[in-house]
């Protein structure tokens, strides 16, 4: 038995980004959606990862538009203006070790603590964006020391909040979910333009994936294929 009800209503953070302006036109078209809202930096109000307190704040705002049966988290970072992936050890650096765990690990966690209040109690979903690169048995190729580091801190963060909620939150599902290679900002030096796929297509593979979550998948981290990733 699937677990999002009809209808639902959904909440998308970082709508702003390239897969979370996505999955928002994909959740205003679909009919089994009675609403959608999507929050992001500069909107009204605003969450940003680079003020933790915006998080505390920014759902503090929310309750009257709760609750959602659905919170999906887009917010991520592999690159700057400043920095690229280290492709080897004399790379690595403290400023853009500290920056992606900021924004890939530690904002979305305080977002799991605080927007827990929005969820609703009798059946809910909430996906965290996470990578395929953030698996350590996975990692065959090393490199991307950051990012690595702190997609493999957001999966620990997801699995053990989600253990809590197995008691506290029985009817809410929390998972990472690897959207693979999207053509976006954040792959396109990676040849994401040709080795990728448009957003609207990755929204909607990884929606069919959260339609068919069940209880059971709560703490999973899953591909947008539906395939079981190692932690």
């Amino acid at each position: 038995m699937t677990l999002l009800p009809t209808p639902f209503r959904a909440l998308v953070i970082g709508s702003s980004g390239t897969i979370g302006t996505a999955f928002v036109e994909l959740l205003k078209n679909n009919p089994a959606c009675s609403e959608v809202i999507g929050i992001h930096r500069h909107s009204e109000p605003p969450i940003d990862y680079q003020n933790f307190e915006s998080i505390e704040v920014c759902a503090n705002a929310l309750p009257p538009l709760a609750p959602f049966q659905l919170i999906i988290n887009a917010v991520g970072v592999l690159h700057s203006s400043s920095w690229m992936p280290e492709k080897r050890l004399d790379d690595l650096n403290a400023e853009q070790l500290m920056e992606l765990m900021k924004i890939n690990a530690i904002g979305p966690a305080l977002t799991i603590r605080h927007f827990a209040k929005l969820l609703d109690p009798q059946n809910s979903i909430m996906v965290t964006l996470s990578a395929k690169v953030g698996s350590i048995e996975d990692n065959r190729l090393g490199g991307w020391y950051s990012y690595r580091s702190s997609k493999a801190a957001l999966n620990m963060l997801v699995k053990t909040a989600s253990i809590e909620w197995s008691r506290t939150k029985p009817n809410t599902v929390l998972i990472a979910m690897h959207p693979g290679t999207v053509n976006s900002r954040l792959s396109k030096p990676f040849r994401g333009e040709q080795i990728g796929r448009p957003a609207n297509q990755a929204a909607s593979e990884m929606f069919e994936v959260i339609e068919s979550l069940e209880i059971k998948d709560s703490g999973s981290f899953v591909s947008y294929s539906g395939e079981r990733l190692p932690w």
